[in-house]
Order: C-alpha cells, then sequence, then structure tokens
C-alpha cells in the first residue's frame, strides 16, 4: 500500500529527493515517516511528519538528519516526500516510508503499520 521511490546515486554535498506514494487508502490522517537502513545496521528513524492536526503538520528529525532533511506531504496526492540536502556517505541506506494510525509524531519504528518497499540512496564521496 506504500511504495517509495527516487532513490539513486549522488555524491556528497548533493542533493535528492524521495518519495512515498500511497494505494488503496487515503493517509491524510495518519502520521507518516522514513526509517532508514545501511547495510549491517539496524533500521533507525530518519523524519516524521504528522497527520493534520487543525490543519497544521508537525515534523520531528534524527539528530544526524536535522537541518539538511526536510519531510512533507501532499494529502490530494496521497503522497510524501524526504528533500535531502547536503548528502553525505553515511546516510547511504535503503530509505523506508511507513504510516502509522497515530495523529500524532511517532519516532518508534514499531508503531507503524504500513511500510513500503524502500529505496536505495548511495552517497559517494
Amino acid at each position: 500500500q506504500l511504495q517509495a521511490y527516487g532513490g539513486g546515486l549522488v555524491q556528497t554535498g548533493g542533493f535528492l529527493r524521495v518519495s512515498c506514494v500511497a494505494f488503496g487508502r487515503t493517509f491524510s490522517s495518519y502520521s507518516m515517516g522514513w526509517f532508514r537502513q545501511a547495510p549491517g545496521k539496524e533500521r533507525e528513524f530518519v523524519a516524521a511528519i504528522s497527520g493534520s492536526v487543525a490543519g497544521t503538520y508537525y515534523a520531528e528529525y534524527a539528530d544526524s538528519v536535522k537541518g539538511r532533511f526536510t519531510i512533507s506531504r501532499d494529502n490530494a496526492k496521497n503522497a510524501m516526500y524526504l528533500q535531502m540536502n547536503g548528502l553525505k556517505p553515511e546516510d547511504t541506506a535503503v530509505y523506508y516510508c511507513a504510516a502509522t494510525g497515530y495523529a500524532t509524531v511517532q519516532r518508534t519504528m514499531w508503531r507503524y503499520d504500513y511500510w513500503g518497499q524502500g529505496t536505495q540512496v548511495t552517497v559517494s564521496s
């Protein structure tokens, strides 16, 4: 029900935008997030955005990406995005999008019910 795409190969300092599109149901009131998993490492939280709270959306970021990544969503398109700027080799990972029934921002992986298949982001040094 979630499909992530837009990954690729980029040089250090470059930028990339990954997207996540939902099919089969509407996620406008759901909190959604991005997680990533590098080879040999556990999946980790990257960023999350809340469902609408009186028309306002709240976002949270992992410290490692704060100031470089921006999460956003377009409920009309049932989509979510992650704009990644100033990419570093340590950002190399498979990026997964996810959605949870909670409306508030969720950083904890086990609270997410729906997962996309992941898209590879590789940052060369």
